[in-house]
């Protein structure tokens, strides 16, 4: 793998477990849209740095989401259906807590979209690694 790719890989794999880090300090803050939009970004990076390692580029995130289900839930079926469904889920709630301004996440909520992150994130890992 070329240096450069190597690089950007890892440092958008970071990028991805600060983006969790933050939400979990969100959450301990009770700044739950916030937390509701750091998760989204931690899977938006993990899938970024899946990209990176199969040389897909896009800077359109419904593009990456697309590419990413097609990809690797129906044509190489290396996750499951549910996996899609929580990045899927991920994005929804972020878009609902940024710019929803009549809505107003629960705690409830917040946290199990926050343990299926983790998990996304470290199954993606995997795969990258």
């Amino acid at each position: 793998m070329p240096p450069l790719k190597e690089e950007l890989i890892k440092l958008t794999i970071e990028k991805s477990k600060k983006a969790l880090n933050d939400a979990e300090t969100n959450i301990k803050n009770s700044a739950l849209e916030n937390a509701l939009n750091r998760h989204y970004y931690a899977s938006l990076y993990i899938v970024t740095a899946l990209a990176y390692n199969t040389d897909f580029q896009t800077s359109n995130h419904s593009a990456l989401m697309s590419w990413f289900n097609k990809k690797f839930i129906y044509e190489e079926k290396v996750f499951d259906k549910t996996l899609y469904r929580t990045y899927d889920e991920a994005f929804l709630y972020r878009q609902k807590g940024d710019y929803d301004m009549q809505y107003t996440p629960d705690i409830e909520t917040v946290n199990k979209l926050m343990s299926e992150a983790k998990v996304f994130v470290d199954a993606v890992i995997k795969v990258i690694q």
